[in-house]
């Protein structure tokens, strides 16, 4: 599916199936599934995010869910942080579907936590090109090893 935006011509990565949305029921609110994730969840680094995600049992309506983290220590000013979060959230739902079609297809659910670990205000690119990577390496891991 192309786009044009403003003269210029973008392929977009996304395809119809899933919708572009990121509504409450992707979201990852529950304290003891956090607790449970920080605990017992695999991570993978791709500067400036760290990913660390865990498979679970629980039927969620959506097969994944996913939280944002930019950590007070790094960032004082809440508007930084929360500049930081839209930009992770808005690369995580136009980048999630071929994540969600390998889940649909083993019949999985997982949830999610990306942290932000760099030290600086990064820019959309850098944050999106890191979520297409940490996303890739996901679906690596769910593929089954024949």
């Amino acid at each position: 599916m192309c786009v044009k935006v403003k003269n210029y011509l973008y392929q977009s990565n996304y395809s119809t199936k899933v919708p572009a949305k990121f509504n409450k029921q992707e979201r990852l609110c529950s304290k003891k599934q956090i607790d449970l994730l920080f605990q017992k969840g695999s991570s993978t680094i791709a500067f400036p995010l760290k990913l660390i995600y865990m498979e679970t049992e629980l039927a969620y309506v959506k097969p994944c869910q996913a939280m944002f983290v930019v950590p007070k220590r790094s960032f004082k000013k809440a508007h930084d942080r929360n500049k930081l979060k839209r930009r992770m959230r808005e690369a995580y739902r136009l980048n999630k579907n071929a994540l969600y079609e390998a889940l649909n297809l083993k019949n999985k659910k997982i949830i999610l936590s990306f942290l932000f670990v760099g030290k600086k205000a990064e820019e959309y690119k850098e944050i999106e090109t890191a979520i297409i990577l940490q996303l890739k390496k996901i679906e690596v891991a769910l593929k089954p090893v024949k």
